[in-house]
């Protein structure tokens, strides 16, 4: 499947085939495409938090105020941005400086940029929620164009998540997402005309 159909077949779907099982491999073709999203100085500001155990997705179903599909579909990830994605630059640019990208001197710079923007405690939480949603969203393609469908869901408890499932302080839940097989298909929505959501060079 190419992208732009994609991105066109993707619709959220509340409605699983219970017993479908995603294989390992699928799993981590999906995860691999997912890591391949851009973000912010290529800090790659996420983590992903599987939960395909049945055990796991009844706990974790009063957290997401009893949405039927978290119990329902194939596995739900739970995507967490990193606050301390400050913390990955040293080992992405002296990746950098081994493959003779660039130098240590433009990466000492970077280093520098990099933790003095992450010394405002408001502009680490946006850059995570802001990156990892780039990756949620790439996920999500991902998974139609290897056969599937999903549904992200904002309505959750986050800090009951973090305690129930011991999410460390340097991750903050971003939203959940359901993948699996659909059981019956999404509906369409519509979406506004481009004239409505298209500005070009002025507001005036």
């Amino acid at each position: 499947m190419d992208v732009i159909t994609a991105i066109k077949e993707r619709h959220s779907v509340r409605k699983y085939e219970k017993d479908h099982k995603i294989s390992e491999e699928t799993l981590n073709e999906i995860l691999e495409a997912t890591i391949e999203a851009p973000s912010s100085w290529n800090l790659q500001h996420w983590k992903f938090f599987v939960i395909d155990d049945e055990k796991q997705k009844e706990t974790l179903l009063p957290i997401a105020y009893n949405q039927q599909q978290v119990i329902d579909s194939s596995l739900t990830i739970a995507v967490l941005g990193d606050l301390e994605a400050n913390t990955n630059a040293e080992r992405v640019y002296g990746e950098a400086v081994e493959s003779g990208y660039m130098n240590e001197e433009v990466m000492a710079a970077l280093l520098s940029q990099i933790n003095g923007a992450y010394e405002n405690k408001q502009f680490a939480r946006d850059e995570a929620v802001l990156n990892s949603g780039l990756a949620a969203s790439q996920l999500m393609l991902a998974a139609k164009a290897k056969g599937y469908d999903t549904v992200a869901m904002g309505g959750f408890d986050r800090a009951k998540f973090v305690e129930v499932f011991d999410v460390s302080s340097r991750y903050i839940p971003v939203m959940l997402i359901a993948l699996g097989k659909a059981a019956e298909p999404a509906h369409g929505t519509r979406r506004f005309p481009l004239e409505d959501v298209v500005v070009k060079n002025t507001f005036k």
